[in-house]
């Protein structure tokens, strides 16, 4: 009875707890999901970006970062900054703009919006009256123009949004003041193009979809100048000086129209068809920019050939005779050109091309020769091939960091040396505390290294594992090259490239051992590497050996793909992580777990038929042990024929029924109802009056074989501990099944000396069945004073305290259902913890974490940190296994993202909110770096375009909380990037088709209302 008991109220450890535990969702890393505008701010330089969720994104130097979401979940249209302000006005689709300022409060800058505007007609009108196509913000910061789809231009006073019906420039006003020869043709339809004069404010160029151009005063209220094309008009932009417009038209040409001061209408100058003389696409975009060398910079979009080239996306830019059309892997949503800020300059000068495609931002340096392009601090293309799996590495050793930097900087050597040209804004945070690696895991076979210490995840390094194997692809083959001769002049550029030659090359698992600068990674066809990190480059074979994981086995077919064929012979190796060894796992499936244990030179695989351990010092396999069940025919299909049958799924349904039937009928206490059971009661309730009772738990139902994958290995740890006996330690492995089984083997490494001379042996000590059978997710050995056990060769660099190998240790399994802690060596239950029964949840991720106090210095805790299937983020201590605090953080029905989840050993974590987007989250109250940065106006800002370097990375803006309900102290709920997602079904769907294990149905997104004013809060690091 006294299990069922509440230990009291302690206001001590209240205190405590608050000093911590605090959730925080803290900043979003990656790339805009679905962007659909691009602004930017030459005086501020600042670059804006928006979603067809309704997010608002600002991008200055490296950590400054803000973010605002719309009201409403439309789509942004267009992003426009107010000259010389720091403000900006967006358009949606729903007809709506909305005034954003950056206002500096408590010393720090904060996006908050301010107004917003529907344009409205007369009553009667129809809707195209007011459909806005066009905004211009006027140079005097008071005035708004706006060109409709009828081809009327309204002037909107700022900030108040009042329509001045004065001075609206309607279509028919402009037809009364156009010459004769210019009446009589169908010239007005909706505004494609509204641009002030560059020299005079008092002109606007309105430009409208049927070719027509008016040069309009707006003091006198007259057309000065008309000029009319024969095809239709796409877009238009003036040169510096004010004396020719450029415009750009439909049947992929542009042309030059001089402008003069007096009554002379000039001749325009001939047409261009830049991919002539075959039918090309529009042109829907041009720069036409000067240069102090006379030739000026002519960039645009489209244009290309269309029986060729038409599905290509292009910018082409030509320069002195040079001329290159960069093709994109994904749709351009628009670009800018960075240039001379001060409008007084006589000439343009631009130094930069920014890009804004659907999948990536891409920066190009317009100075240097052959315009390379320039490495990106942020806004990084997570998803250039999609995301299998991830694994963080915290507080990462200067020496490997740096080795880790320098492999990497040989991978940019072909990239441009400016620095990032988009610096605009002050981050006033410190620099982060520590170096932590996330590394991720990708579709192609490929793993990313990025730097996570801050706000900005920045890559470091790529490493691929495709030059290992035998592929369709020539992984010497150049994405850029190109023909001399070759027109149209075509580039690829930008890093998206989201399709796989071959499936079976996908990363699943990745373990790093930042002390040894060993690296396992696993894939999608059983393929084990072992990499060793080497700064110089290598010709070598990388050996194989074969591990049957179904020797004892017969009668088993694999049904499955094949395995990949490694590339015989010498293999050439970049600088960097080099494999030497790759063991192959018979039959090809999935690898599900994986574990290095760099002291010993040790390797632990596991996959759904069975586990092996490798010893990658000797290059030789110590065992393998099969796990498969009779019943586990599944396991044998393999993840890319796996079709569950509907006759096999309504048959288990129909056991599990009859199952729980027949266990409730076994229940019911023989004999007449109530008797033998009213003494019990009286003695109950004798003993529990006045004493507070804990939640009633419900009974687990054991689960049968039949159910899953029952051979499917889980998890795997290395541990040195008392395994046979108390009077001795040993290392051990363990490792644990979908069937909640756990697999104890003692392991006998030899002495340094005689490593390379005796083989490693390994021998089964235990085996528990955990009665509930529920699948096993972690496995964890607690020291003497219950301290996780360090992580190998940690002790050697005294980075943690030695182990206590006096007292006695403990084993922590923890299983989709519950926490049960056993004693060693005899493995008897000591505690548990019912989590399914009490929560009616399932542990999907849990990892042990340090959580430091925020007041007492050198004082920490460690605890377990747990996700459950319904999105619950959890802290439960150890070894007590007391729930401490409990936080909603992700909506149940993104099983994508619980899938993609990862913890960090100081009590952070991340997820996916989208196939390109990370969000970071933090559960301890010290290991946050509260993110602080001021926008503030500078007059002329000059580029310096040739440092080297982007500068430290430095977090900043204020911090930002989930609005979930939890335990512990709670704070206003900020605009999570999540939110703006809820309405897309598509984003869990893109998620789910590159994560393993993430079952169920997608649900629906449901927008949460977020009110407008809140800054985008960034995170912290470790």
């Amino acid at each position: 009875m006294r299990r069922f008991l509440r230990s009291g109220h302690d206001p001590a450890r209240e205190r405590l707890k608050r000093d911590l535990f605090q959730f925080n969702k803290t900043v979003e890393h990656g790339f805009p999901h679905q962007p659909s505008a691009l602004g930017f701010s030459p005086c501020l330089c600042i670059l804006a970006i928006g979603t067809r969720s309704g997010a608002v994104k600002l991008y200055g130097a490296p950590g400054v970062e803000f973010m605002g979401l719309h009201r409403e979940n439309n789509a942004v249209v267009q992003i426009h900054f107010l000259p010389g302000q720091c403000q900006l006005i967006t358009l949606l689709d729903d007809n709506s703009l909305h005034l954003w300022s950056l206002k500096v409060k408590g010393g720090v800058s904060e996006l908050q919006e301010e107004e917003s505007f529907t344009l409205r007609g007369p009553p009667g009108a129809a809707p195209s009256a007011t459909q806005v196509t066009v905004v211009l913000p006027h140079s005097s910061r008071e005035l708004l123009y706006l060109g409709t789809e009828s081809g009327s231009v309204f002037a909107v006073q700022l900030p108040a949004f009042r329509v001045l019906d004065n001075r609206t420039i309607s279509s028919d006003a402009v037809l009364q003041r156009l010459p004769e020869e210019a009446r009589h043709r169908r010239v007005f339809e909706m505004v494609e193009a509204l641009q002030e004069h560059p020299r005079d404010p008092n002109r606007i160029l309105i430009g409208y979809s049927r070719g027509l151009l008016v040069l309009w005063d707006l003091q006198a209220g007259c057309v000065l100048d008309h000029f009319l094309s024969s095809q239709q008009l796409e877009n238009v932009c003036w040169q510096r000086d004010g004396r020719l417009i450029v415009s750009c038209h439909s049947d992929g040409s542009y042309c030059q129209w001089p402008v003069s001061g007096d009554t002379q209408h000039p001749e325009p100058l001939p047409s261009c068809v830049p991919y002539g003389p075959f039918p090309c696409k529009a042109i829907t975009k041009i720069f036409w920019l000067t240069t102090r060398k006379g030739l000026p910079f002519t960039i645009f979009q489209g244009g290309m050939p269309r029986a060729s080239f038409g599905d290509r996306h292009c910018i082409s830019v030509a320069h002195d005779g040079q001329q290159t059309a960069f093709d994109f892997t994904s749709r351009v949503i628009d670009f800018t050109v960075l240039a001379e800020a001060d409008p007084a300059a006589a000439f343009d000068d631009p130094y930069a091309l920014v890009v804004l495609a659907e999948e990536e931002l891409v920066v190009i340096d317009l100075r240097a020769a052959g315009w390379p392009l320039v490495p990106p601090p942020y806004l990084a293309s997570l998803h250039c091939s999609a995301i299998t799996c991830s694994h963080h590495v915290s507080n990462i050793p200067l020496k490997l960091w740096e080795r880790i930097i320098a492999a990497g900087s040989r991978q940019n050597a072909h990239f441009s040396s400016m620095e990032w040209p988009i610096d605009g804004g002050t981050s006033l945070a410190p620099a982060p505390p520590q170096r932590d690696l996330l590394l991720t895991g990708h579709e192609d076979g490929s793993v990313r290294f990025w730097d996570a210490s801050g706000v900005c995840l920045r890559l470091l390094y790529r490493l691929s594992t495709v030059r290992v194997f035998l592929t369709d692809t020539d992984p010497s083959g150049s994405l850029h090259a190109q023909g001399e001769d070759e027109w149209p002049p075509l580039r690829k550029v930008g890093s998206f490239d989201p399709y796989s030659d071959d499936p079976r090359l996908g990363i699943q698992k990745i373990f790093l051992c930042k002390y040894s600068g060993y690296l396992a990674v696993a894939g999608t066809a059983g393929q084990v590497l072992v990499l060793e990190l080497n700064d110089e480059e290598a010709q070598q074979v990388v050996e194989q050996v074969e591990a049957d994981l179904l020797q004892d086995q017969e009668g088993y077919r694999w049904k499955g793909h094949e395995r990949l064929c490694a590339r015989p012979g010498p293999v050439h190796f970049e600088p960097g992580f080099q494999p030497f060894v790759l063991v192959q796992c018979q039959p090809p499936a999935v690898v599900t777990s994986l574990a290095l244990h760099s002291e010993w030179r040790l390797v632990a695989f596991g996959t759904s038929h069975g586990f092996g351990l490798f010893d990658h010092q000797q290059r030789r396999q110590v065992f393998v042990k099969c796990t498969l069940h009779p019943g586990d025919q599944l396991a044998l299909e393999g993840p890319l024929s796996r079709v569950k049958s509907l006759k096999k799924s309504l048959r288990q349904s129909f056991r599990r029924m009859r199952r729980s039937r027949v266990s409730s009928r076994k229940r019911q206490p023989p004999g007449l109802p109530g008797e033998g059971q009213e003494a019990g009661a009286k003695v109950e309730r004798a003993g529990l009056q006045n004493m507070e009772l804990a939640p009633v738990q419900r009974k687990i139902e054991a689960r049968s074989a039949e159910d899953s994958f029952t051979g499917f290995v889980r998890t795997l740890y290395f541990a040195d501990t008392y395994l046979r006996d108390s009077s001795r330690h040993c290392p051990s492995l363990w490792a644990g099944t979908n069937g909640g089984t756990v697999y104890a083997f003692s392991l006998r490494v030899p002495p340094a000396e005689r490593r390379m001379d005796e083989p490693v042996r390994a021998e089964q000590a235990k085996e528990i069945q955990l009665m509930h059978r529920a699948p096993v997710v972690g496995i964890v050995v607690l020291d003497g004073r219950s301290v996780p056990l360090p992580e190998p060769l940690e002790v050697a660099h005294d980075l943690s305290k030695s182990p206590d190998m006096q007292g006695s240790h403990q084993l922590l399994v923890v299983s989709e259902e519950q926490f049960k802690v056993f004693t060693l060596p005899k493995v008897s239950a000591k505690l548990k913890l019912k989590l399914t029964a009490l929560e009616g949840s399932r542990v999907r991720r849990v990892s042990v974490a340090h959580f430091g106090s925020c007041r007492a210095e050198g004082y920490g805790e460690h605890h377990l940190a747990v996700l459950t299937n319904l999105g619950d983020i959890q802290v439960v201590s150890l070894p007590l296994l007391k729930p401490q605090v409990r936080y909603s953080c992700i909506r149940r029905e993104d099983v994508s993202g619980i899938a993609s989840c990862v913890f960090t050993k100081y009590g952070q974590g991340f997820y996916l909110i989208s196939p390109s987007e990370f969000e970071r989250f933090s559960l301890s109250t010290k290991w946050l770096v509260e993110p602080r940065c001021l926008v503030a106006l500078a007059e002329n800002k000059k580029h310096r375009p040739h440092r080297n370097g982007a500068g430290p990375e430095k977090a900043l803006g204020r911090a930002r909380n989930s609005g979930g309900q939890s335990d512990g102290e709670e704070r206003r709920p900020g605009p999570v990037m999540e939110h703006a997602l809820l309405n897309d079904e598509r984003v869990l769907k893109e998620i789910q088709s590159t994560l393993e294990g993430g079952r169920g149905s997608y649900g629906d997104w449901h927008s949460r209302r977020v009110a407008v004013g809140y800054s985008l809060t960034n995170g912290g690091a470790e």
